[in-house]
């Protein structure tokens, strides 16, 4: 059970249910190849089946977090950060993003766009889900997005979640894991055909890092 100060310091912000932070190299979409301080945050009721971090989803399991302790690890490695869970937007991220951004650190963020998001964001990369669309107002503020190819019916849910987001936004096409066998040479001739996409891969699971 949460004390009240602790949930009050949750509300704010200041502490966060911090699943796990690392320093590595962004695996995915358009930022791919460049080195990244994740900041996984526990919690998430979106429910993807395939989903390779279900760990996340019981926000219960990972324990509060100040939020300055994050940033002070942020710090010693990288200019750049991806927020990330879970599903972040079910949290305060102003304090976060704005003491970042204070220290000259880039924020970028990986969100389903179920719940309002907060904070301030160098990067949005918006990636819609079935089971708990996004709401309206995140659509115009991505600059990316990421559809997540799992059957020959996502084409159809990406060019639904593309008509919504602005002309500048850059549009990705990625393979479900578990299915990249099947589903990358119909990517490959989908974005042949329709070049506004392109192809996005979980490098990070080729290179074998986190």
């Amino acid at each position: 059970m949460i004390d009240k100060h602790t949930q009050q310091l949750i509300n704010k912000g200041e502490m966060l249910p911090l699943m796990e932070e690392f320093y590595t190299i962004q695996g995915e979409g358009f930022h791919s190849g460049k080195a990244a301080y994740f900041i996984r945050i526990g919690g998430c009721d979106v429910g993807c089946h395939w989903c390779d971090v279900k760990e996340s989803w019981n926000a219960d399991l990972h324990p509060p977090t100040l939020t300055n302790n994050i940033i002070t690890n942020v710090k010693k490695h990288a200019k750049t950060v991806v927020v990330t869970g879970g599903e972040p937007s079910m949290w305060n991220l102003d304090y976060i993003t704005k003491s970042l951004k204070k220290i000259h650190i880039k924020t970028h963020i990986e969100t389903s766009g179920a719940y309002h998001l907060t904070g301030k964001w160098d990067w949005i990369c918006l990636s819609p889900k079935k089971t708990k669309l996004p709401l309206p107002t995140i659509y115009p503020k991505a600059n990316e997005l990421k559809i997540i190819v799992v059957t020959k019916n996502d084409f159809k849910f990406a060019e639904e979640q593309a008509s919504k987001v602005s002309d500048n936004c850059e549009l990705f096409l990625q393979p479900e894991w578990s299915k990249r066998k099947k589903m990358t040479p119909l990517i490959v001739e989908y974005v042949m055909k329709n070049p506004q996409w392109k192809i996005s891969l979980q490098t990070h699971k080729y290179l074998n890092i986190p």
